[in-house]
């Protein structure tokens, strides 16, 4: 009996020694197979991490290259014009002041109707400039064209606009484009309001005279060392051109009583500045001009003389400021108000007084590559990045006001009071409705 319990204990001693063994194996198993999965994890995770990682530092990359929106606010900002996709670089009125034209590196030019500047919605029409794009434009005396000089082309290309029964316009490319005559990077171009003839000016010193057809009539050369701007007056009847040196040069482009070409004269010269001129700017009736210099100056100039009698333009103001290089400088048409272009800022001041009355800082999220006022001198409209900046020209209601109000003063003509009295009227509604909206 006692050796069947023994056999049996023995048995079953056994059997829990296999029972343990086999869950010993079982286990190392397990482990064995864990440490394989874990070590295939982490061959996964190690082939998967770097990648992870580098997704991550692309989205971020992305999000870093992304444009951030570059936001302005000013309560004399009356609107932002959009619709560009690359930089805007040039802008110009009609002369009919309808239209404002505008030129980007995105190939196209886009024409904006004046009338819509307060309006929420700004529509443009649209040019495309094949296979180049513009850097420059200007509109013809008559508003039908417009001309731009092609970045790649290194020349000039003119536009018409075919009016079509809604309105609108369709844009025809000439079928030839201007000679290729300059050797350095243009500056500007203009075309004469009495429609004779076009100016295009390089860095090089050149400035060349060109009839509409294309034809070139004269080259001047400005021995200044290098340009820095040129432009033609607002009358039509002389080109200047300012750069290294501290002069500002008048060239008045001749013509005979027929119309034919005849010569390009010297006409006179605004000389005062200590350093290179930056830029310059005409009245609208070209009585006055206007010059930034690097002598961290800008002066009024009355260049309403005789030239050909030996009469000299003379100095009416000269005011500090800043500028820098690349700075730019607008004389509104009627004469009343400078403003001035220094990186992405804008500094407008009083002419007949040279206070400066209004600072804008930060207007553009690059420098500012074009500054001008519409022909009523109602707005100051600026580019620098893929915006365009329209602002109300504030001060100079207030400097119409003023004027006006000194002349009633002397007024002697009952008719001419009573007319005085209601454009002051008309001035202070609109100055209100201006002010207003700042309020708002």
């Amino acid at each position: 009996m006692e050796i069947a319990a023994l056999v049996a204990l023995t048995l079953l001693l056994g059997a829990l020694v296999g029972l343990v063994a086999l869950a010993v194996g079982r286990r190392k198993e397990e482990k064995r197979e864990e440490t394989e999965q874990t070590g295939e994890s982490s061959e996964s995770s190690a082939a998967k991490g770097p990648t992870s990682k580098k997704q991550k530092q692309e989205k971020q990359r992305i999000r870093k290259d992304k444009p951030v929106q570059h936001i302005f606010s000013d309560p004399l900002l009356a609107s932002s014009l959009k619709g560009h996709s690359g930089n805007v670089t040039c802008l110009d009125f009609s002369s009919n002041g309808k239209y404002l034209a505008s030129c980007a590196d995105d190939r196209t030019v886009r024409i904006w109707s004046t009338k819509d500047f307060l309006e929420r919605e700004h529509k443009c029409l649209r040019a495309n400039v094949d296979l180049d794009h513009a850097t420059l434009v200007r509109f013809s005396p008559d508003s039908r064209a417009f001309i731009t000089w092609l970045a790649n082309g290194d020349t000039i290309r003119i536009f018409k606009m075919i009016k079509k029964d809604d309105g609108t316009f369709n844009f025809k490319a000439a079928s030839e484009d201007f000679p290729r005559k300059h050797k350095a990077s243009i500056i500007n171009i203009g075309i004469a309001e009495t429609g004779k003839f076009i100016m295009s000016a390089s860095t090089d010193t050149t400035i060349h005279i060109w009839d509409l057809k294309g034809e070139l009539l004269a080259s001047i050369n400005t021995n200044q060392m290098t340009n820095s701007y040129a432009a033609v007056s607002p009358c039509g009847r002389f080109v200047a051109s300012c750069g290294f040196t501290p002069d500002v040069k008048v060239w008045e482009v001749c013509f005979g009583k027929g119309g034919e070409f005849r010569e390009v004269a010297r006409a006179f010269d605004l000389k005062g500045h200590s350093a290179g001129v930056h830029a310059f700017a005409f009245s609208n009736n070209s009585h006055r001009m206007v010059t930034v210099s690097k002598d961290g100056t800008w002066k009024l100039w009355n260049t309403d003389v005789e030239y050909k009698k030996q009469q000299d333009p003379y100095l009416l103001k000269t005011v500090p400021c800043s500028s820098s290089d690349g700075s730019r400088v607008a004389l509104s048409p009627d004469g009343r108000v400078v403003a001035i272009s220094d990186g992405c800022n804008i500094a407008m001041y009083d002419a007949a007084t040279g206070k400066l009355e209004k600072e804008l800082h930060g207007v553009h999220s690059e420098n500012i590559s074009d500054l001008r006022f519409d022909i009523n001198s109602r707005f100051l409209v600026c580019s620098g990045d893929k915006a365009i900046r329209v602002f109300h020209n504030a001060l100079g209601y207030q400097a119409a006001i003023r004027d006006m109000q000194d002349m009633l003063k002397k007024a002697q003509n009952e008719a001419m009071k009573q007319r005085l009295q209601q454009q002051i009227r008309d001035a202070q509604s609109a100055l209100d409705t201006v002010l207003a909206a700042q309020i708002e």
